[in-house]
């Protein structure tokens, strides 16, 4: 009995040892089932979570593996959560992606999410959180972007986050954080945009951060910031968004006044955070990278140790009277928190994200293998679809073959370009027309076969001359990929046609912007009234580089329907781009929720774009509308030649189109029928 007692053990033991990815798996189902517990302590909205489920298996909403079966991707944004973050995320230690935006989740941040230190995207942004930010978050060496902002965060920003080297985007605006911005963030040699808006944040802006090579966006406004700002901030234009702090002061900012001689004294001093104490500032000490002389036990002399000893009672003096003084400052002249920036003003973006424009991940997405429950072939049989939808998807269907012949074996002669999700390449086909190739990888699609057929269901049936025409598609098993195949259209997108200097590219005509207008308009207008099966088809990311410009000058919407195939963070990540260019409605970083009323928004500022020629929309653009000053509004290469009345239509209708509210938006079906009185659209 004894031996039988023994080998069951030693058995168990091999088991154990031979299997360690079930070891991984327990404890992670553990993990997550911890946090299911803190994050929707009633159950309501993680059911599919279960103590007997298997997280890799596709049946936990929201969670992603990678090939080895760990956990990569938490992807539960809008869930409507209403618990705390648990430490239990610490266990999860292969994640690379955590997606907790637009919930209600409040407490803490818990300092052991630091442990993810494979984690590259970390979304908490839009939720009930409080505390301080974890100055352990300097250790996560593989964050790329570091979204906290719409918070109640409360405390300073902390200096470790200097240590994240690899961080892109830092969005912390509207929260309640206090003290000076760390010098230390002049350290992040890839930080392309930092938002630190609607914060009570004091003291002065940093030379280091200002030198940051890659800085493209720097938005301080609605703080009690003072002193010089760097000039080199210069360089970012309209990227740089400093207003209603009413201490600043500077040469060549165009609402800044100058400087008197006790700031620009100042500027040869050191920074807020910085790394010496050499004298005494209107701004804030320098207290955050001090290093003095002791070690843990001992310091190295008395004298030393006398000296250290004096520089901290100094600054420990000083620090309260200038923060006495920078509270009082913040009550007389502090205006009342804005939460979101002007509608119009797209420098100040309702979410900070990093901008899609010009990234490239090469491992796209966090989801590192997603499997179908019979391999890649969703389309084996046709087992999904009976009758007439099933000839359907056979007269689309190509196979690999021919994809292959048509790119040259996807030459890179033959790219067009790239994005964190896809490929596409430019082909022609045994029949000699032209196409562009759109490759998907597998780990980009969704994991549910039916879900991911529905998808295609939609590309295939969509018919109308302002979209982009699907000619087939292809699903590789063997390359793990799927391959959309459209119309080549040669005149490149509209965005090409914005912020033309005039002898270095094609100024479009009055009445080929007014057709672009109305084509764009009906092509949204076919998506809005696509009803099979109930359903409403939102394009979910217009923008001009969305619309694409055909020989006749005719507008083609692309990628419509496109995001019924992508998983849910696919889908996120494709926004970024689009929030940072000022195309996202203002409701969405409230609702996570796309509707008509948001492409909608969309069109509105196409409409700005297409009348005034450039790719920013500013507040100064909305205020010409308001009062129908049209030649301030339209784009100077036109010299004038416009048809007045129909500038001032287009320009109420960009108005009413982007307005904050989506009550007041304009249907599309709507707008197609107030442009067909255009006289330059028949």
């Amino acid at each position: 009995m004894g031996c039988s007692v023994l080998l069951l053990l030693i058995l168990s033991l091999l088991v154990l040892l031979l299997n360690p990815a079930c070891v991984c798996g327990n404890a992670e189902l553990r993990s997550l089932m911890d946090l299911k517990a803190t994050m929707d302590p009633e159950g309501h909205f993680l059911s599919s979570w279960t103590m007997n489920g298997n997280p890799c298996g596709g049946s936990f909403e929201g969670v992603a593996c990678n090939e080895k079966g760990q956990v990569a991707n938490v992807s539960l944004q809008g869930k409507g959560l209403s618990g705390k973050l648990s430490p239990a995320i610490a266990g999860l230690k292969h994640l690379t992606g955590l997606y907790l935006h637009y919930n209600s989740l409040y407490g803490e941040i818990p300092s052991e999410v630091a442990n993810l230190t494979q984690l590259s995207d970390l979304y908490l942004n839009v939720n009930h959180l409080s505390g301080e930010i974890p100055p352990e978050i300097g250790n996560m060496e593989n964050l790329q972007v570091l979204q906290l902002c719409y918070n109640q965060l409360t405390g300073s920003i902390p200096t470790q986050v200097g240590d994240l080297k690899k961080l892109s985007v830092l969005a912390l605006q509207s929260n309640q954080l206090t003290g000076a911005i760390p010098a230390s963030l002049g350290d992040l040699g890839m930080l392309m945009r930092l938002d630190l808006s609607s914060n009570h944040l004091f003291g002065s802006i940093p030379t280091k951060l200002a030198d940051v090579p890659s800085l493209q966006v720097l938005d301080v406004h609605n703080n009690t910031l003072s002193g010089n700002v760097p000039p080199a901030l210069k360089r970012l234009d309209d990227g740089f968004v400093y207003e209603y702090n009413l201490g600043l002061c500077g040469v060549g900012f165009s609402s800044l006044k100058a400087c008197n001689a006790s700031a620009q004294f100042n500027t040869t001093r050191p920074d807020p955070y910085g790394a010496g104490v050499t004298g005494l500032t209107r701004n804030i000490p320098e207290t955050a990278n001090v290093r003095l002389l002791c070690n843990a036990t001992q310091c190295q002399n008395s004298s030393k140790s006398r000296q250290a000893t004096s520089i901290t009672v100094g600054i420990v003096l000083v620090t309260t009277v200038l923060s006495a003084i920078g509270i009082l400052t913040f009550i007389m002249y502090r205006r009342r928190k804005q939460r979101l920036g002007n509608a119009f003003d797209i420098s100040e973006s309702r979410l900070s994200t990093d901008q899609a424009k010009g990234i490239y991940r090469k491992n796209g997405s966090p989801l590192a293998s997603l499997e179908y429950s019979n391999g890649w072939d969703p389309l084996a049989d046709s087992r999904n679809f009976n009758g007439d939808r099933q000839d359907v998807f056979q007269s689309f269907r190509f196979n690999l073959e021919e994809v292959e012949s048509a790119t040259q074996y996807f030459s890179e002669l033959n790219l067009l370009g790239k994005s964190n999700f896809s490929a596409t390449y430019k082909g022609v086909l045994r029949d000699g027309s032209v196409v562009a190739v759109k490759s998907i990888s597998k780990t980009s699609c969704k994991s549910d076969e039916a879900e991911f057929l529905k998808g295609l269901n939609i590309l295939t049936s969509l018919r109308n001359d302002n979209l982009v025409r699907l000619r087939g598609f292809c699903c590789s098993r063997g390359r793990g990929e799927c391959f959309l195949i459209y119309d080549f259209v040669s005149n490149g997108n509209l965005s090409r046609h914005l912020d033309v200097k005039e002898g270095d590219g094609e100024v479009l005509e009055w009445s080929t912007r007014v057709s672009i207008v109305k084509g764009i308009a009906k092509g949204i207008a076919y998506l809005h009234a696509y009803k099979a099966n109930k359903l409403v088809l939102v394009h979910q990311n217009i923008s001009a580089e969305k619309v694409l410009i055909d020989q006749w000058y005719n507008p083609l919407l692309s990628d419509s329907g496109l995001y019924k195939l992508l998983t849910n963070d696919i889908v996120f990540s494709a926004l970024k781009g689009s929030a940072a260019k000022g195309y996202l409605a203002p409701e969405y970083t409230t609702t996570g929720r796309f509707t008509e009323k948001s492409d909608v928004y969309a069109f509105g500022v196409l409409l700005f774009q297409i009348l005034t020629g450039k790719h920013k929309v500013t507040n100064s653009m909305r205020l010409a509308a308001e009062s129908l000053r049209i030649q301030e509004l339209i784009d100077p290469n036109l010299h004038g030649r416009v048809v007045e009345y129909e500038a001032a239509k287009l320009a109420r209708m960009a108005l009413l189109c982007s307005h904050e509210s989506p009550f007041e938006r304009p249907t599309m079906e709507a707008i197609v029928q107030e442009l067909s009185n255009c006289s330059s659209c028949i």
